[in-house]
């Protein structure tokens, strides 16, 4: 444990729960088939095309190795630097590197050496599929509680992405200080996890299985991408009425100071969503459209690697159609739920929120 502590983080030691969780996915765990709940499954909503073709390039024991919640692919990733937060056996940064090009870089930092040595093993074969001449890609052992300490520079990613991680930390305030530390100004944290609808028990937090699993440790948060059922009689009597989600979130670094309510007109210029771009639960981008933010939102858009996909006019400028103003307020993610539920297939917008956008300042 020692020798994991000072090649991970200099001055951070490990928890019994980070002894537990690199047992469960170093020894327990050997492929997808191992889980006893279905926590970690594939994301409710469509894949698109370009991220299919790009998941079918992993190798098959890197996949078969993937436990996530939810689909982490934002937009606009070209030339972007892309750290993953508890990247495991390497789906998502192999996923990811082809989508950010040979002049973007994707690391994954993980605790796990077992999951580290699957996702190194692949390097070479990657590149190789991508047509890369060089890798664009690099793998660090240490904790996501310590990321300086894993020798991450401050302020050096456009994107941190993280695919139901965060949940297995004890510290999940001092995830996200070292995420907003190695952020760019600008930047973004883009990660899905698993919420619960109330305050857990001890007795579940506790629970070895259910902490692995991704539901011990899930936080309680107000969004939703998709249902979880776990799927196993004993561990469902241990968790009573409590009900889980999975959910992503979209978290921005700027600068403090505020911007007033603006209108914006998307100009389509983004990979994959170049008629329409579903930038949170509240707000959809359709090209060519006038839609009218509110600050937040236009101080994201201003701050981020999303201003050039945008043509920004004040609040009162020249009126043209306006796309529909957000609802005001947060919904709870369960009702949504029921919602959904009732909603037609084949919904174009739907009242089920699959990402919620924030400023960190």
């Amino acid at each position: 444990m020692a020798e994991e502590n000072s090649a991970g983080a200099k001055g951070f030691v490990d928890s019994s729960i980070h002894v537990d969780v690199k047992d469960y996915y170093g020894k327990v765990l050997k492929k997808t088939s191992d889980l006893k709940s279905n926590a970690c499954v594939a994301p409710a909503q469509p894949i698109p095309a370009f991220i299919r073709q790009a998941l079918k390039k992993v190798h098959p024991e890197v996949t078969a190795r993937y436990y996530g919640c939810g689909l982490v692919v934002p937009e606009c990733l070209e030339g972007c630097r892309i750290l993953d937060l508890g990247s495991g056996s390497g789906r998502d940064v192999y996923m990811l590197s082809e989508l950010v090009g040979e002049k973007g870089h994707v690391t994954g930092i993980d605790m796990t050496e077992d999951q580290l040595d699957v996702a190194r093993t692949y390097v070479d074969y990657h590149m190789k599929e991508f047509g890369f001449k060089k890798p664009n890609v690099s793998f660090v052992q240490g904790y996501i509680e310590a990321l300086t300490e894993a020798g991450l520079e401050k302020s050096s990613f456009d994107i941190i992405i993280s695919n139901c991680v965060v949940n297995l930390s004890p510290d999940k305030k001092r995830v996200l200080a070292e995420a907003y530390s190695v952020l760019k100004d600008g930047g973004e944290l883009y990660f899905s996890d698993v919420y619960s609808s109330g305050r857990l028990t001890e007795e579940i937090k506790n629970h070895k299985v259910l902490w692995g699993e991704c539901i011990g440790g899930a936080l309680w948060w107000k969004d939703l991408l998709h249902v979880i059922t776990v799927d196993n009689q004993e561990l469902q009597d241990l968790l009573g009425d409590f009900k889980f989600i999975s959910a992503t979130y979209r978290l921005f670094k700027i600068p403090k100071g505020t911007t007033k309510p603006c209108q914006v007109i998307y100009n389509g210029s983004i990979t994959g969503v170049e008629n329409s771009f579903q930038f949170d639960c509240q707000y959809t981008f359709k090209v060519d459209e006038v839609v009218e933010v509110d600050g937040e939102v236009a101080t994201i858009l201003t701050h981020s690697r999303f201003k050039e996909d945008f043509t920004f006019q004040p609040q009162g400028g020249p009126r043209e159609p306006c796309g529909v103003k957000p609802k005001a307020g947060t919904v709870d993610p369960f009702q949504l739920v029921l919602q959904l539920g009732k909603q037609q297939p084949g919904s174009a917008t739907g009242g089920c929120c699959s990402t919620q956008s924030a400023c960190c300042k």
